[in-house]
């Protein structure tokens, strides 16, 4: 995907410089995780750093059948069989503890697809099934379908590091609008998965670049 991706968008002036810049594009998703454990993970996760996450979604992979770190969260039978202070042992807030209540139910309702399921599903069926949860929003569901579904053509326009990404391409004095950034966008279907991740790519070196106001 990435191959032909650089090569349609580097008939841009602007991209190909940046793909001369940054290199070959290394989005890869995850060939075989479950949409229910994916969003799990990101509910477990919001609002927090990455090592944070990754200890408290660790804790409840401990719950799991694995009883591991590094196993399986618990299913959904088993999430919802938990004790309130059992989830709570894990760091998870009361918020959180009910987001994965409601996505256990939901996933045993059928409204939470499967990956076999969800391989039959346009991008915004997924979006407008999923957003209904609670706790899921739509960047959630985004990269639900960049990192976990490997779908090629998705641009999260609401995302500051795609936008910053967008304004220091183009050399913009203002953040585009999300509205703005998908119209302008458009165009480079249907590969804006990989657009997006140059973005992110150009922002970590805005962060990089930037003067130190304590320092200059």
């Amino acid at each position: 995907m990435a191959d032909s991706a650089t090569l349609f968008l580097g008939a841009d002036p602007d991209l190909a410089a940046v793909i001369a810049r940054i290199g070959p594009c290394t989005l890869r998703g995850d060939d075989g995780q479950e949409p229910y454990d994916a969003l799990l993970r990101a509910i477990a996760g919001q609002q927090l750093h990455g090592a944070a996450a990754r200890k408290i979604f660790g804790r409840l992979c401990l719950l799991g059948a694995q009883e591991s770190v590094d196993g399986p969260p618990p299913a959904p039978g088993r999430i919802l069989s938990l004790s309130e202070e059992s989830l709570r042992s894990c760091g998870l807030s009361g918020n959180k503890l009910l987001a994965m209540k409601g996505l256990a139910q939901a996933r045993l309702d059928g409204l939470v697809p499967s990956r076999a399921e969800a391989s039959v599903m346009t991008d915004e069926e997924l979006i407008a099934r999923l957003v209904t949860l609670r706790g899921i929003g739509r960047w959630t569901v985004e990269m639900l379908l960049m990192f976990t579904l490997n779908r090629p053509d998705v641009m999260p326009v609401d995302d500051f590091g795609v936008r910053e990404g967008w304004r220091r391409i183009r050399k913009m004095d203002l953040l585009p609008k999300p509205k703005a950034l998908k119209e302008e966008t458009e165009r480079f279907a249907p590969y804006r998965s990989t657009l997006a991740w140059y973005c992110w790519r150009v922002a970590e070196e805005g962060k990089k670049t930037a003067p130190n106001p304590l320092t200059s």
